[in-house]
């Protein structure tokens, strides 16, 4: 199942969504069970199941999998907390029936997933959770991750780090599973690749209750060149305005980990910080065919632009579509085979999910923030396939616990 398949002859007006209105309950349906945090993080999470959505109108339109069974999506609200995500998932494998679970944002839910679908040897796709122990410490036959692992997204922001010259770095990260490891990940690449560099502060703020006031006091007293910021969301704002408001950032090198993301810079608008160097998602200035037509499908579906959570959802069903066509099957060990060395053709190209680690060699875009038109944009971007910043098989094996 691939991008172009999808989009090749299919009218993205009116009848393609009456098309896409097949009996998607019809009893022989492949049903796949989906869950984010959507009152959590609704900025991320809302866009992420539109892109899912859309790749479901777009794979049923088209005859749908296996022989032309419908996709049914079976979706609920982890609230953020493992112990729901957890039970949910049990729910969905025994009264609903689903082939397999995917989705959640945060780390930790997903790790608690993950753990669960190695006791009970179900199939889970982790879409958007970014802790690299899914893949490796606590990796597992059952799980696959989609989007680029903290290490990916923290070794390209490394190499760029690396040629600002700056020696003295300060961080700040949310004192979870992501942050720890965003943070571990930076040093150890930047270290690597400039091995006198200096860690003068570190600052680990509670998830989504930052005193940023104090956080950036708190570095401005360390007198650092440069600045590795890991927050996002709610706490992305309050730390960019309280930074500003003291002069923090000037004269310094700031990356920003996801900080070029639409989801959480837009809503700065003009406040938006200028010449961060970020990972991101410039929706606006991708013009390959593949993503103008997945970006002009989307606008027309639901009748705004796409956000990167629109991206992962999307490539998450044309994953899922993909294994199932390549098991033949919804049985769990023919899926899990099936996902082992998967290519599947997305909007930014195509991905592979290696089958050492069950890391999908999605990709990131890594480029500068700026303001336009009175809103934060990425400028000066390039797109850096995942492939290129993953360990070697022989780090994973030392890594990854064997099967």
């Amino acid at each position: 199942m691939t991008i172009r398949t999808i989009f090749t002859g299919l009218a993205l007006g009116a009848a393609m969504l009456t098309a896409a209105a097949m009996p998607s309950h019809a009893a022989d349906s492949v049903k796949i069970g989906d869950m984010n945090s959507y009152t959590r993080l609704p900025a991320f999470t809302v866009p992420y199941k539109k892109g899912l959505d859309l790749a479901v109108e777009h794979i049923n339109a088209k005859g749908g999998v296996l022989g032309g069974r419908m996709i049914e999506v079976v979706s609920r609200d982890d609230l953020g907390k493992p112990a729901e995500a957890v039970k949910i998932a049990e729910e969905m494998f025994t009264r609903d029936g689903v082939a397999l679970v995917s989705g959640n944002l945060f780390s930790h839910v997903g790790l608690a997933l993950a753990s669960y679908a190695k006791q009970k040897k179900q199939l889970y796709l982790a879409s958007e959770p970014l802790a690299d122990a899914l893949v490796w410490a606590k990796g597992n036959r059952y799980t696959f991750r989609l989007r680029p692992s903290t290490y990916m997204q923290a070794a390209m922001l490394a190499e760029e780090a690396a040629k600002t010259g700056a020696k003295r770095w300060a961080t700040i990260a949310p004192n979870y599973a992501y942050g720890k490891e965003a943070v571990a990940a930076f040093k150890q690449v930047l270290t690597r690749l400039v091995p006198d560099v200096e860690f003068v502060a570190e600052q680990w703020p509670a998830l989504f209750k930052i005193d940023a006031a104090a956080e950036a006091q708190a570095l401005a007293a360390a007198n650092p060149e440069a600045i590795y910021n890991v927050t996002f969301g709610s706490d992305l704002a309050k730390f960019v305005r309280e930074g500003s408001l003291r002069n923090l950032f000037d004269g310094k090198t700031v990356l920003g980990l996801l900080g070029g993301e639409p989801e959480y810079l837009d809503p700065l608008k003009d406040e938006a910080p200028e010449g961060w160097i970020v990972t991101g998602y410039p929706w606006y200035a991708i013009d390959t065919p593949e993503h103008t037509a997945f970006r002009e499908a989307y606008e027309v579906r639901w009748g705004d632009y796409p956000r990167n959570g629109s991206l992962v959802g999307y490539n998450t069903m044309l994953s899922i579509a993909a294994a199932l066509e390549k098991a033949g099957s919804t049985e769990t060990e023919a899926l899990v085979e099936a996902f082992k060395g998967l290519e599947v053709e997305t909007p930014v190209g195509e991905i592979t999910y290696r089958a050492i680690d069950h890391q999908s060699t999605m990709g990131a875009f890594v480029g500068k923030t700026a303001v336009k038109d009175g809103k934060g944009v990425m400028v000066d971007w390039t797109y850096r396939d995942g492939a290129d910043y993953l360990p070697s098989d022989d780090e994973v094996r030392a890594l990854r616990p064997a099967e």
